[in-house]
């Protein structure tokens, strides 16, 4: 019989030696490590809206390329964690197993997790060092942690909302779709969706009204994973008007934790080998 963190590790060793990770090593570096040599270079000039004025400031906008790449690897890990499972029989195997659903559940989603996420912190480690040497100066302790602790948050996020995808499909294409889609949702689509919820609000989105337009664009940021990784990474920005108090981003941070893994333990439990 199997601990759940055996079973956690050989799950990441499954999916971290895969060939998909031969594949995401190089792209997570050239949007990561790209990002923050391209960004802390001098000479870089960016919209005045985004002052490149200090090593967080950096980050903050390199964290951007993380949101296109590693967010994209977590979908591409997980979208048959649990229907490839499924069709091949050894979701079954799995299920019989003398291991509660809620431990079966935990390892499921640390493997599949750990496998991009470990990669992509690492490469932002050495990307602070680059923006250190390059820019001159350091982010601190506290926007480190913020910024790789946040960073692996979301990675989590997307993580959970995949393996739901995976466990509700019935087939690994339609994994993939349900998992592409909300990601596309949340990358490229949300910007549309917060201007419907304008007009439906009264609310201008020609530019007119800039103070209303922002105070519902970071109320409505709260429902999307990648609006809070901004929204809390923001907070260490001492030039940006905060619109959301901290109580409000804890919240929504422990909802985009809590419910989505409480669903798809419940979701495991349903299962019937």
């Amino acid at each position: 019989m199997m601990t759940w963190t055996q079973l956690s590790l050989h799950g990441f060793k499954e999916r971290f030696l895969s060939n998909r990770m031969k594949i995401l090593w190089p792209l997570l570096s050239m949007f990561i490590l790209g990002a923050a040599w391209g960004l802390s270079d001098p000479n870089i000039r960016l919209p005045a809206q985004i002052p490149l004025d200090s090593a967080y400031s950096i980050l903050y906008v390199s964290s951007a390329f993380i949101l296109l790449s590693a967010t994209l690897g977590v979908v591409f890990v997980s979208f048959d964690g649990i229907s490839r499972d499924r069709i091949s029989g050894v979701l079954d195997i799995k299920l019989s197993q003398p291991i509660s659903r809620n431990q079966l559940t935990t390892s499921m989603i640390i493997s599949h997790w750990g496998a991009v996420a470990i990669p992509t912190v690492s490469l932002s480690i050495i990307a602070i060092f680059i923006i250190g040497e390059r820019f001159g100066q350091y982010p601190s302790l506290t926007e480190v942690m913020i910024y790789l602790g946040f960073t692996g948050l979301v990675l989590l996020w997307y993580t959970l909302i995949q393996l739901l995808a995976s466990s509700w499909a019935e087939d690994m294409g339609s994994s993939l779709a349900l998992g592409l889609g909300a990601w596309m949702l949340f990358t490229l689509l949300w910007l549309l969706l917060t201007s419907v919820v304008a007009g439906l609000s009264g609310v201008a989105v020609d530019g007119s009204d800039v103070e209303r337009w922002s105070n519902l664009q970071a109320q409505v940021d709260l429902f999307s994973p990648n609006g809070l990784y901004h929204l809390a990474l923001e907070t260490q920005i001492q030039d940006v008007d905060q619109r959301n108090s901290t109580f409000s981003l804890v919240m929504a941070t422990c909802i985009w934790t809590i419910v989505p893994w409480y669903l798809l333990a419940r979701r495991v439990k349903s299962m019937q080998p």
